[in-house]
């Protein structure tokens, strides 16, 4: 019965009145203290969340939508909101932000919150990708809107970009200006963007006949400072690679970092590409070649895919969307001439 309880199941499983748990939930006092641990049990037990009933009963929408990220200080995340929010101005709707710090412990504790706080739908970037914690969402009715990164075992709207396309094409440029130590600073294996980052780099290794070299793989977690310690752990080697593919922005501006620590000199002895336009990608000399996501869009279409949601309630197959991610050529990945040929055609597929 976990999700589905309402106020009249506590009150009829703690042996009092509706009345006295509203006062319990609400925090308005006058329970004796032995009734009230009574009432946070019966609560507990039957999975009762606050407002469940009310919502059901309610004839209008709140115009309130939740949003939840793995890590606002990730600049995507932020430009995917301005995406969400543009949309959600637009019909009227005002989002609530929160960030779980890649925690599936508090993703469940916002979740609820979001429930008890009646919001219309939820778009999430979960930390969590086998999906269960959110039937208590799909209970209450409320339609849901990965982005960024699936949902296993469980039905939602997804809007996702091309990741095996984006790191393919990177790769696939080190490897035609001459690359074939090529390196790789992935994301977590457990993530949809990390997972499909890697399968691109492993793909076009494959198809241009270059073995994989566990030497040069690095397992980040999306993280400043995992991107660091990967730029160190390749130096470290001694046969070191000559370009390196670094998954996201945050392990780009890491690597970039030590390989400035380290006095590797980024587009001479190490060429670079990363994944996600970063701030600094024209400020540095190089300028970073990246792979660019269209943020913003994937915003809007989370909104527009949600906002259908809540204004159509008939059941309807789950959707799924892939933007095309664009490869930007700066100046850090150079031309790099193996086995005498200066035209790279030994390496062509």
């Amino acid at each position: 019965m976990e999700g589905k309880a309402n106020i009249q199941d506590v009150a009829k499983r703690a042996n009092v009145s509706i009345a006295t748990v509203s006062r319990v939930i609400n925090n308005q006092g006058g329970v004796r203290k032995q009734t009230e641990e009574r009432i946070l049990k019966a609560i507990k037990d039957l999975g009762y969340i606050r407002n469940a009933a009310a919502r059901t009963m309610k004839s209008k929408d709140t115009k309130t939508i939740g949003v939840i990220v793995p890590d606002i200080n990730n600049p995507f995340f932020p430009s995917v909101m301005a995406g969400i929010e543009q949309k959600a101005r637009e019909k009227g709707y005002f989002a609530i932000l929160s960030s779980t710090n890649e925690s599936p412990v508090v993703e469940q504790e916002i979740l609820k919150n979001f429930i008890e706080r009646g919001v219309d739908g939820v778009i999430i970037t979960t930390a969590n990708e086998n999906g269960d914690h959110l039937k208590q969402v799909h209970e209450q009715g409320i339609p849901i809107i990965a982005v960024d990164r699936s949902i296993q075992y469980y039905d939602v709207d997804t809007v996702l970009v091309d990741n095996v396309k984006g790191s393919y094409q990177a790769v696939q440029h080190m490897i035609l200006q001459g690359h074939e130590k090529i390196a790789i600073i992935c994301g977590p294996q457990n993530t949809t963007p990390g997972r499909e980052r890697f399968i691109g780099y492993k793909k076009a290794l494959e198809d241009y006949n270059l073995k994989l070299d566990e030497r040069y793989i690095f397992q980040g977690d999306f993280g400043e400072r995992s991107g660091y310690q990967g730029a160190h752990q390749l130096y470290s080697l001694e046969e070191r690679p000559t370009a390196i593919f670094s998954s996201n922005n945050l392990m780009t501006i890491g690597c970039v970092k030590a390989m400035g620590d380290l006095d590797w000199k980024l587009g001479e002895e190490i060429s670079f590409f990363g994944f996600d336009d970063v701030d600094i990608a024209t400020f540095l000399n190089p300028k970073l070649s990246v792979v660019s996501r269209p943020m913003h869009a994937l915003g809007e279409l989370a909104f527009q895919l949600l906002h259908e949601r809540i204004q159509f309630k008939d059941p309807v197959p789950k959707r799924e969307y892939k933007l095309s991610p664009e490869l930007i050529i700066r100046e850090s990945c150079r031309l790099r001439y193996p086995n005498n040929s200066p035209d790279g055609q030994s390496l062509k597929k």
